[in-house]
Protein backbone atom coordinates (compact mmCIF):
# COMPACT_ATOMS: atom_id res chain seq x y z
CA UNK A 1 0.00 0.00 0.00
CA UNK A 2 1.72 3.06 -1.50
CA UNK A 3 1.30 6.90 0.80
CA UNK A 4 -1.54 8.25 -1.24
CA UNK A 5 -3.55 4.57 -0.73
CA UNK A 6 -3.10 5.12 3.01
CA UNK A 7 -4.02 8.24 3.19
CA UNK A 8 -7.27 7.31 1.89
CA UNK A 9 -8.23 4.53 3.66
CA UNK A 10 -11.14 4.83 6.00
CA UNK A 11 -10.20 4.44 9.72
CA UNK A 12 -12.32 1.06 9.89
CA UNK A 13 -10.49 -0.42 7.30
CA UNK A 14 -7.24 0.01 9.58
CA UNK A 15 -8.73 -0.70 12.60
CA UNK A 16 -7.60 -4.28 13.98
CA UNK A 17 -8.73 -5.56 16.85
CA UNK A 18 -6.66 -7.76 18.32
CA UNK A 19 -9.44 -10.75 18.86
CA UNK A 20 -9.24 -10.61 15.12
CA UNK A 21 -5.57 -10.82 14.94
CA UNK A 22 -5.98 -13.80 16.90
CA UNK A 23 -8.80 -15.79 14.90
CA UNK A 24 -6.57 -14.62 11.95
CA UNK A 25 -3.87 -16.17 12.91
CA UNK A 26 -5.67 -20.06 14.06
CA UNK A 27 -7.00 -19.63 10.62
CA UNK A 28 -3.73 -19.39 8.94
CA UNK A 29 -2.46 -21.98 10.84
CA UNK A 30 0.21 -20.03 12.24
CA UNK A 31 1.07 -20.43 16.29
CA UNK A 32 -1.51 -18.87 17.60
CA UNK A 33 -0.87 -20.85 21.40
CA UNK A 34 2.50 -19.13 21.35
CA UNK A 35 0.51 -15.54 20.37
CA UNK A 36 -1.48 -16.26 23.28
CA UNK A 37 0.87 -16.92 25.72
CA UNK A 38 3.54 -14.94 25.18
CA UNK A 39 1.44 -11.59 26.66
CA UNK A 40 -1.03 -8.93 25.33
CA UNK A 41 -2.38 -10.06 22.31
CA UNK A 42 -1.37 -7.27 20.74
CA UNK A 43 -1.67 -6.64 16.85
CA UNK A 44 2.04 -5.47 16.91
CA UNK A 45 3.15 -8.72 17.82
CA UNK A 46 2.72 -10.13 14.43
CA UNK A 47 5.63 -8.73 11.84
CA UNK A 48 5.99 -8.04 8.11
CA UNK A 49 3.53 -5.79 6.69
CA UNK A 50 0.46 -6.52 8.61
CA UNK A 51 2.08 -4.79 11.90
CA UNK A 52 2.71 -1.81 10.32
CA UNK A 53 -1.09 -1.32 9.52
CA UNK A 54 -2.67 -2.94 12.64
CA UNK A 55 -3.67 -0.76 15.44
CA UNK A 56 -3.63 -2.10 18.98
CA UNK A 57 -7.35 -1.38 20.52
CA UNK A 58 -8.11 -0.86 24.37
CA UNK A 59 -11.08 -3.39 23.78
CA UNK A 60 -11.02 -7.34 22.76
CA UNK A 61 -14.55 -6.75 21.27
CA UNK A 62 -14.19 -5.95 17.12
CA UNK A 63 -16.68 -2.66 18.22
CA UNK A 64 -19.63 -5.00 19.60
CA UNK A 65 -18.74 -4.84 23.46
CA UNK A 66 -18.62 -7.70 25.38
CA UNK A 67 -20.67 -11.10 24.77
CA UNK A 68 -24.44 -9.95 24.99
CA UNK A 69 -26.16 -11.92 27.63
CA UNK A 70 -29.67 -14.10 26.56
CA UNK A 71 -32.01 -15.55 28.55
CA UNK A 72 -31.81 -19.15 30.07
CA UNK A 73 -34.94 -20.53 29.13
CA UNK A 74 -36.68 -23.43 30.93
CA UNK A 75 -34.73 -26.30 30.05
CA UNK A 76 -31.67 -25.48 32.26
CA UNK A 77 -30.30 -27.71 35.32
CA UNK A 78 -27.37 -27.87 37.41
CA UNK A 79 -25.00 -30.82 37.81
CA UNK A 80 -23.99 -31.65 33.87
CA UNK A 81 -21.45 -33.83 33.91
CA UNK A 82 -17.54 -32.92 32.82
CA UNK A 83 -17.49 -33.82 29.48
CA UNK A 84 -16.13 -31.90 26.03
CA UNK A 85 -17.88 -34.00 23.99
CA UNK A 86 -21.55 -34.81 24.61
CA UNK A 87 -22.60 -36.72 21.18
CA UNK A 88 -24.94 -39.67 22.06
CA UNK A 89 -27.53 -40.76 19.40
CA UNK A 90 -27.88 -39.90 15.43
CA UNK A 91 -27.44 -36.31 14.33
CA UNK A 92 -25.17 -34.10 12.16
CA UNK A 93 -21.78 -33.96 13.73
CA UNK A 94 -20.77 -30.45 14.79
CA UNK A 95 -17.72 -29.57 16.44
CA UNK A 96 -17.83 -26.14 17.94
CA UNK A 97 -14.39 -24.50 19.12
CA UNK A 98 -13.23 -20.79 19.92
CA UNK A 99 -11.16 -18.90 22.81
CA UNK A 100 -12.60 -17.18 25.81
CA UNK A 101 -10.87 -13.11 26.10
CA UNK A 102 -11.65 -10.98 28.70
CA UNK A 103 -12.31 -6.87 27.79
CA UNK A 104 -7.76 -6.34 27.20
CA UNK A 105 -8.29 -9.31 24.90
CA UNK A 106 -6.19 -11.56 27.18
CA UNK A 107 -7.21 -15.35 26.82
CA UNK A 108 -8.48 -16.59 29.93
CA UNK A 109 -7.73 -20.19 31.36
CA UNK A 110 -10.26 -22.29 33.67
CA UNK A 111 -13.45 -20.58 32.83
CA UNK A 112 -16.05 -22.98 33.01
CA UNK A 113 -18.38 -23.35 29.99
CA UNK A 114 -21.85 -25.43 30.92
CA UNK A 115 -23.57 -26.59 27.66
CA UNK A 116 -26.90 -27.60 26.91
CA UNK A 117 -29.43 -27.91 23.61
CA UNK A 118 -31.97 -29.88 22.09
CA UNK A 119 -31.44 -32.99 20.53
CA UNK A 120 -31.75 -33.88 16.38
CA UNK A 121 -35.43 -33.91 17.18
CA UNK A 122 -35.67 -31.14 19.21
CA UNK A 123 -36.55 -32.19 22.55
CA UNK A 124 -34.15 -31.49 25.91
CA UNK A 125 -33.92 -34.20 27.78
CA UNK A 126 -35.02 -32.86 31.31
CA UNK A 127 -34.79 -36.31 33.70
CA UNK A 128 -30.99 -37.16 32.54
CA UNK A 129 -28.04 -35.13 30.92
CA UNK A 130 -27.64 -36.30 27.14
CA UNK A 131 -26.53 -33.22 25.54
CA UNK A 132 -25.55 -31.74 28.37
CA UNK A 133 -21.97 -30.90 29.81
CA UNK A 134 -19.50 -28.53 31.41
CA UNK A 135 -15.91 -28.02 30.74
CA UNK A 136 -12.87 -25.44 31.49
CA UNK A 137 -10.99 -23.35 29.29
CA UNK A 138 -7.06 -24.64 28.79
CA UNK A 139 -3.98 -22.60 29.68
CA UNK A 140 -4.98 -20.96 26.04
CA UNK A 141 -8.16 -20.38 26.52
CA UNK A 142 -9.31 -22.27 23.93
CA UNK A 143 -12.56 -25.17 24.54
CA UNK A 144 -13.63 -27.38 21.95
CA UNK A 145 -17.16 -29.06 22.32
CA UNK A 146 -18.23 -32.02 20.12
CA UNK A 147 -22.04 -32.41 19.79
CA UNK A 148 -24.64 -32.73 16.77
CA UNK A 149 -26.47 -30.09 15.31
CA UNK A 150 -29.65 -29.22 17.81
CA UNK A 151 -32.59 -29.91 16.16
CA UNK A 152 -35.50 -27.33 16.04
CA UNK A 153 -39.07 -26.96 18.20
CA UNK A 154 -41.56 -24.53 17.93
CA UNK A 155 -41.25 -21.16 17.81
CA UNK A 156 -37.14 -21.22 18.07
CA UNK A 157 -34.57 -21.21 15.71
CA UNK A 158 -31.12 -23.38 16.02
CA UNK A 159 -29.19 -22.47 19.04
CA UNK A 160 -26.81 -24.01 21.43
CA UNK A 161 -27.32 -22.71 25.34
CA UNK A 162 -23.62 -21.60 27.11
CA UNK A 163 -22.91 -20.63 30.55
CA UNK A 164 -19.53 -18.92 30.81
CA UNK A 165 -18.01 -18.10 33.96
CA UNK A 166 -14.86 -16.93 34.78
CA UNK A 167 -12.72 -17.65 38.18
CA UNK A 168 -14.76 -15.31 40.68
CA UNK A 169 -16.65 -13.50 38.02
CA UNK A 170 -20.15 -13.33 37.72
CA UNK A 171 -21.65 -16.05 34.82
CA UNK A 172 -22.57 -14.79 31.44
CA UNK A 173 -25.38 -16.80 30.34
CA UNK A 174 -26.23 -16.75 26.24
CA UNK A 175 -27.35 -18.68 23.06
CA UNK A 176 -25.45 -19.17 20.01
CA UNK A 177 -26.54 -19.50 16.61
CA UNK A 178 -26.20 -20.71 13.00
CA UNK A 179 -25.87 -18.48 9.89
CA UNK A 180 -28.76 -18.44 7.31
CA UNK A 181 -31.50 -20.68 9.13
CA UNK A 182 -34.51 -19.49 7.67
CA UNK A 183 -35.80 -18.85 11.35
CA UNK A 184 -33.49 -16.38 12.34
CA UNK A 185 -35.72 -13.81 10.23
CA UNK A 186 -39.14 -15.08 12.92
CA UNK A 187 -37.56 -15.80 16.28
CA UNK A 188 -38.08 -13.06 18.43
CA UNK A 189 -34.86 -13.74 20.64
CA UNK A 190 -32.34 -14.26 17.68
CA UNK A 191 -29.61 -11.90 17.91
CA UNK A 192 -27.27 -11.70 14.70
CA UNK A 193 -23.88 -10.49 17.21
CA UNK A 194 -24.36 -13.86 18.82
CA UNK A 195 -23.84 -16.33 15.02
CA UNK A 196 -21.15 -18.80 14.92
CA UNK A 197 -18.65 -19.42 12.30
CA UNK A 198 -19.95 -22.31 10.49
CA UNK A 199 -18.43 -24.56 7.81
CA UNK A 200 -19.62 -27.62 6.25
CA UNK A 201 -16.47 -30.18 6.27
CA UNK A 202 -17.27 -33.74 5.13
CA UNK A 203 -20.47 -35.08 6.86
CA UNK A 204 -20.61 -32.79 9.49
CA UNK A 205 -19.96 -29.26 10.56
CA UNK A 206 -17.09 -27.21 12.34
CA UNK A 207 -18.30 -24.18 14.03
CA UNK A 208 -16.29 -20.96 15.74
CA UNK A 209 -17.02 -18.31 18.19
CA UNK A 210 -14.83 -16.35 20.71
CA UNK A 211 -16.64 -15.45 23.80
CA UNK A 212 -15.33 -11.90 25.58
CA UNK A 213 -16.29 -11.83 28.80
CA UNK A 214 -16.68 -8.32 30.62
CA UNK A 215 -13.62 -9.13 32.83
CA UNK A 216 -10.98 -5.93 33.51
CA UNK A 217 -7.60 -7.31 32.74
CA UNK A 218 -3.96 -5.94 32.61
CA UNK A 219 -1.28 -7.31 30.31
CA UNK A 220 -0.15 -10.92 31.30
CA UNK A 221 -1.24 -14.26 31.57
CA UNK A 222 -3.86 -15.64 33.34
CA UNK A 223 -2.95 -16.79 36.89
CA UNK A 224 -3.38 -20.76 37.19
CA UNK A 225 -3.99 -22.90 40.25
CA UNK A 226 -0.44 -24.61 41.40
CA UNK A 227 -1.65 -26.38 44.67
CA UNK A 228 -2.29 -29.94 44.71
CA UNK A 229 -3.97 -29.77 48.14
CA UNK A 230 -5.70 -33.51 48.84
CA UNK A 231 -9.19 -32.97 50.86
CA UNK A 232 -9.09 -34.46 54.06
CA UNK A 233 -11.54 -37.57 54.70
CA UNK A 234 -14.96 -36.16 55.18
CA UNK A 235 -14.89 -32.97 53.79
CA UNK A 236 -13.51 -30.26 55.64
CA UNK A 237 -12.23 -26.64 54.80
CA UNK A 238 -12.37 -25.81 50.99
CA UNK A 239 -8.99 -25.11 49.24
CA UNK A 240 -7.62 -24.68 45.79
CA UNK A 241 -6.37 -27.40 43.75
CA UNK A 242 -9.02 -30.03 45.06
CA UNK A 243 -10.73 -32.57 42.71
CA UNK A 244 -14.48 -32.12 44.45
CA UNK A 245 -17.35 -34.33 43.46
CA UNK A 246 -20.97 -33.18 42.97
CA UNK A 247 -22.45 -33.61 46.49
CA UNK A 248 -18.89 -32.87 48.35
CA UNK A 249 -19.53 -30.36 51.52
CA UNK A 250 -16.90 -28.37 52.40
CA UNK A 251 -17.08 -24.82 54.92
CA UNK A 252 -15.43 -21.81 53.95
CA UNK A 253 -15.93 -19.30 56.17
CA UNK A 254 -17.59 -20.42 58.37
CA UNK A 255 -20.51 -21.27 55.88
CA UNK A 256 -21.05 -24.97 54.80
CA UNK A 257 -21.45 -25.68 50.87
CA UNK A 258 -22.58 -28.30 48.81
CA UNK A 259 -20.58 -28.71 45.10
CA UNK A 260 -23.30 -28.75 42.23
CA UNK A 261 -20.89 -29.73 39.76
CA UNK A 262 -17.43 -31.86 39.38
CA UNK A 263 -14.11 -29.81 39.41
CA UNK A 264 -10.82 -29.50 40.18
CA UNK A 265 -11.03 -25.74 42.76
CA UNK A 266 -8.60 -22.89 42.30
CA UNK A 267 -7.95 -19.75 43.51
CA UNK A 268 -10.98 -17.47 42.39
CA UNK A 269 -13.23 -19.90 42.67
CA UNK A 270 -14.04 -19.73 46.56
CA UNK A 271 -17.45 -21.10 47.04
CA UNK A 272 -19.40 -17.79 47.39
CA UNK A 273 -17.66 -16.45 44.31
CA UNK A 274 -19.36 -19.32 41.85
CA UNK A 275 -22.67 -20.29 42.24
CA UNK A 276 -22.63 -22.25 39.38
CA UNK A 277 -20.03 -24.88 41.29
CA UNK A 278 -21.18 -24.25 45.02
CA UNK A 279 -24.34 -23.68 46.89
CA UNK A 280 -24.64 -22.62 50.59
CA UNK A 281 -26.60 -25.33 52.80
Amino acid sequence: MDDMDRENETPEARHVSRKTVLRGALAAGIAAPAVLMGGPALARTLTGPAAEDAEPTPMCDDGDGPTVAQIEGPYFKPNSPLRSSMVDGSGVALTLSGYVFGRGCQPISGVLLDFWQADTNGAYDNTGFRFRGHQFTDSRGLYTLTTIVPGLYPGRTRHIHVKAQAPGQPILTTQLYFPNEPRNNTDTIYDPRLLMNVQTVGGGRQAAFDFVLNVAQNPGPTPTATSTTTPPPGGGTWAPGVAYAAGARVTYGGVGYVCLQGHTSMTGWEPPNVPALWRAG
